[in-house]
């Protein structure tokens, strides 16, 4: 940006003596100097080429004096010109800016993907879970450096991400909200991931909606106003801390599951389709565990409630339009599964 912005100064700089010297030129040389005549002696002097004087300077000591005037700043010019592109070259900035045009091709092919606003700590674990489970996701960010800084520690290829602010509505917009399929709000302050949450809801009714929440007090505010769930780091870091006193044997399996890299284990959830040829069939006739390398740990119903899910199913259950199944396994074989669901 600052390179960009150097070469910009340059060019107006340039355009700006070119201007002063052509209007010289035909101030000083009389009224017999043309606009083209004063044009190539301004470019020809500037550029230091010196083919010869079409404005007679020999008669004129004042246009004389201009005349070197001219050629001293002329000089000084083009040398910061020439380094400003220099500079501009060798460090990548057209290159960047051609990048930046196919990623944001890219994004602009993206459907049903997910939105991550904010790259601090939360934000960085849940990409890289996204990144892991081979999850397509764009990253709304305001500062350069903290993509940076992910891009320092993990290999993230093909990272998709923009440069603004997220409680603009055209970030939000060149980042594909109208076509995602969820939104995960991390913003440091609740006051702006309340407002991006608003204003999401208004351009996507049908998103998923995740949110980051410090102050307790803000979770309901964020509920009515369209998150359909709230997250506090202190809430989940306190049950942490908890789960690995009572329990800590369970609390390294876990850990085993998301921070195994040979293998990415996960529990996740399957939504059988309405043309699914599963919908009829029971859990033995499906055969999770032989046809697909998953364990089914529970499943709820289209018409239960929100919190109602029947845990670990017998084999004789029936599969029905909309059910969801809750299984563990690795993440290759849930994406295998899903597409046949």
């Amino acid at each position: 940006m600052e390179l960009r912005r150097r070469l910009i100064y340059a060019v107006i700089l340039l355009l700006t003596v070119t201007t002063l010297s052509v209007a010289g030129y035909l101030w000083l040389g009389g009224p017999h100097v043309t606009f083209l005549q004063a044009l190539y002696m301004a470019v020809i002097t500037l550029a230091g080429v010196g083919y010869g004087e079409i404005v007679d300077t020999s008669h004129n000591p004042m246009l004389r004096v201009f005349n070197m005037f001219v050629v001293l700043v002329g000089v000084t010019i083009t040398v910061y010109v020439f380094s400003s592109v220099t500079a501009f070259l060798v460090e990548g900035e057209i290159t960047n800016i051609f990048w930046r045009r196919r990623m944001q091709k890219r994004i602009s092919e993206l459907k049903d993907h997910y939105v991550v606003c904010g790259l601090g700590m939360t934000g960085r674990y849940a990409v890289e879970e996204l990144q892991k489970t081979g999850t397509p996701f764009v990253i709304v960010e305001t500062h350069q450096e903290n993509i940076q800084k992910l891009l320092e520690h993990k290999d993230l290829s093909n990272l998709l991400y923009i440069i603004g602010d997220a409680t603009d509505d055209e970030v939000l917009t060149e980042a594909g909200i109208s076509r995602a399929r969820g939104l995960i709000v991390a913003l440091s302050a609740d006051k702006d991931n309340l407002v991006i949450i608003v204003m999401v809801r208004q351009m996507n009714p049908k998103i998923r909606i995740v949110a980051r929440c410090t102050d307790p007090k803000f979770s309901e505010k964020m509920l009515k106003a369209g998150a359909n769930s709230t997250v506090s780091p202190t809430h989940i870091g306190g049950l942490r801390m908890a789960s690995e006193m009572l329990r800590p044997h369970v609390v390294s399996f876990l850990d085993l599951m998301l921070k195994e890299q040979s293998r990415t284990l996960r529990v996740e959830e399957v939504e059988v389709g309405g043309a699914s040829p599963w919908v009829g069939k029971t859990l033995a006739q499906i055969d999770l565990r032989t046809a697909y390398n998953l364990l089914p740990m529970a499943v709820k119903r289209p018409s239960a409630g929100d919190n109602n899910y029947h845990v670990n199913p017998p084999d004789s259950l029936t599969i029905e339009k909309g059910m969801i199944l809750i299984v563990i396994g690795d993440v290759k074989d849930l994406h295998r599964v899903r597409q046949e669901a």
